[in-house]
């Protein structure tokens, strides 16, 4: 338990960026993020725009618990990660992977808005041409019937690591694993975007839980979350910045096990960013790691990447009103890590 700092002590110091980003991903070409600054360093507060303020909130105790409290010891000085393919095609796999030289383990996004399985196939195809492991992330977009015939196609030619929410319910992706396709399904979603982040691996509705920091609430929520879920844990990013990745490695690093590489590689996506990025790193199982430690804003990177004034205002009001729903979650002010 730790008091929750004044809106103002939160405020001193933060700044918004908007960091321009190497191909569109989940719909974005610009990820803004605001970062806060406390005595233990920098945070990050970065939900995204048509996120309601009940939800946004859990972001905002996560980056305060970054800024005014320690990380746990790290268990590894080295977090296995994963190549991040956004829904590009086929022929652009090469460009995003140049990214990632040498990656063991790839994600690649499917199911996108406007594109067919025949796109997904070939753009898989195309990853396994240079990556010897391969996830997929659907982000909830199919039925149960079109996951149990994308993932039998897409699990055809070569196997799938495992499929990261197929369906958008905790009853689809029950469904879906009763059908028995042979790929391992991942909940995202259904736990991040819920108040019972445990419900979807006690239903029956996943192999693996992906757990985030921010969404979770903080490091310490994630950890909680990790240890009670029942099943392997990969660690994933938000498309953050290096701020909001480190607290996601800190987290991996934490874990006392991973049998699975963590979805915190998205550095790549971001063509400027508000630090130098993290180096790629050899993990010790023939895949990429990235090394852990916080990280200090280049002050310089954060004047050229600062949004325009209108923006700025729109996240400190933002900020003021999730500011204003933890004080009144905690009862005054008293808590920034569920538990």
């Amino acid at each position: 338990m730790s008091t929750l700092p004044s809106l103002d002590a939160v405020r001193d110091g933060a700044a918004v960026v908007s960091l321009p980003m190497t191909v569109r991903f989940r719909g974005i070409t610009e990820r803004e993020v605001m970062l806060i600054r406390g005595p233990q360093g920098w945070g990050e507060f970065g939900p995204f725009p048509e996120y309601a303020d009940g939800e946004a909130s859990a972001w905002l105790a996560s980056a305060i618990e970054s800024a005014w409290r320690p990380w746990p010891r790290p268990l590894r000085p080295v977090v296995p990660v994963n190549a991040t393919v956004p829904a590009v095609p086929a022929a652009r796999v090469p460009e995003v992977l140049a990214a990632f030289p040498g990656a063991g383990t790839a994600k690649v996004k499917v199911a996108e808005r406007g594109q067919t399985l025949a796109d997904d196939l070939a753009r898989v195809a195309a990853v396994r041409e240079r990556v010897p492991v391969v996830r997929v992330d659907a982000n909830g977009g199919w039925s149960v019937a079109e996951a149990e015939r994308a993932l039998r196609a897409l699990s055809a030619d070569g196997p799938l690591e495992y499929a990261e929410q197929p369906c958008g319910t905790v009853g689809e992706l029950v469904e879906l694993r009763a059908r028995g396709t042979g790929v391992l399904i991942a909940a995202d979603e259904s736990i991040r975007k819920v108040d019972d982040p445990l419900r979807v691996v006690r239903a029956g509705g996943a192999d693996i839980a992906v757990v985030k920091a921010a969404p979770l609430g903080g490091i310490r929520r994630l950890l909680a979350v990790a240890g009670q879920v029942g099943v392997p844990v990969v660690v994933s990013s938000a498309i953050d910045s290096a701020v909001g990745i480190g607290a996601g490695l800190a987290a991996a690093a934490a874990l006392p096990g991973l049998a699975h590489a963590c979805g915190l590689g998205t550095g790549g996506l971001l063509a400027e960013d508000v630090a130098p990025p993290r180096t790629l790193v050899a993990d010790g199982t023939g895949g990429l790691g990235l090394p852990t430690g916080r990280t200090e804003p280049d002050a310089d990177r954060l004047r050229a990447l600062a949004a325009p004034a209108e923006r700025r205002r729109w996240w400190f009001d933002r900020l003021a009103r999730c500011h204003a729903l933890l004080e009144d979650s905690a009862g005054g002010g008293v808590v920034m890590s569920r538990t």
